[in-house]
């Protein structure tokens, strides 16, 4: 295992868990550099990263899959009942649909994949550390295996994804662009200068609309049926 503390406190609160030693230090040098993203710690596996997450209670976590030992999937149902506060990001090279799903059912805010740009992932850290859910697009239509599939076929029969397009008003398909790009209702708000609390009332009647429970599913939604343009 290798620790690294950083001195200068920074807003979001990081512990990176992954085997090899050259992607842990590429990974915590370029948050770094990020304003107001702090790796306070490293693991090179999941029973030492654990303890770390134990101990520190950080906000994120970049968690990569193929652990040595207890895998990534296991430690992240781990983190999620000794740190419940704490946001998991899967940071992966694996795109393999069973891993998608089983990631996002064991608790993960956001999965990457390890091509990722920089300055990306240092926008899903912040997003996800606020509330937000994130998922790469190259992976994003796997996640809607999570949706069980209506009993009412002849719903599923009449459905129509322009239809739904068109329910949605002009305003709440920017907040659905949004939305799946990551951004919280705080940044929804900032960016079309309106109050959180109409970013939030706008993202619940996305919800509704799309007739599904969370901000993930809404977004895989989006994607999958092209209702925004990624």
């Amino acid at each position: 295992m290798s620790q690294q503390a950083i001195s200068k406190t920074k807003d979001v609160r990081v512990i990176i868990i992954e085997d090899y030693k050259l992607t842990r230090v590429g990974l915590r040098y370029a948050l770094n550099e990020i304003e107001n993203i702090d790796v306070i710690a490293e693991a090179q596996n999941a029973e030492a990263g654990l303890e770390l997450i134990r101990t520190e209670q950080p906000d994120v976590v970049l968690m990569d899959l193929g652990l040595p030992g207890i895998n990534g999937l296991e430690a992240t149902s781990r983190v999620k009942e000794i740190s419940p506060n704490t946001k998991i990001i899967i940071l992966t090279s694996h795109d393999r649909e069973e891993e998608v799903i089983a990631s996002l059912g064991s608790g993960a805010s956001g999965y990457c994949l390890k091509d990722i740009d920089p300055a990306t992932l240092s926008n899903v850290i912040k997003n996800v550390a606020k509330g937000a859910c994130w998922i790469d697009s190259n992976v994003a239509h796997l996640a809607l295996k999570l949706f069980p599939k209506p009993e009412n076929t002849e719903i599923m029969n009449n459905y129509n994804s322009s239809d739904v397009k068109t329910k949605l008003t002009e305003r709440e398909n920017e907040v659905l662009k949004l939305l799946v790009q990551g951004k919280s209702n705080t940044e929804i708000a900032s960016e079309l200068i309106v109050s959180v609390h109409t970013a939030k009332a706008h993202v619940c009647s996305i919800l509704q609309k799309l007739c599904v429970d969370d901000r993930v599913q809404a977004a895989v939604k989006a994607i999958k049926e092209g209702l925004v343009s990624v």
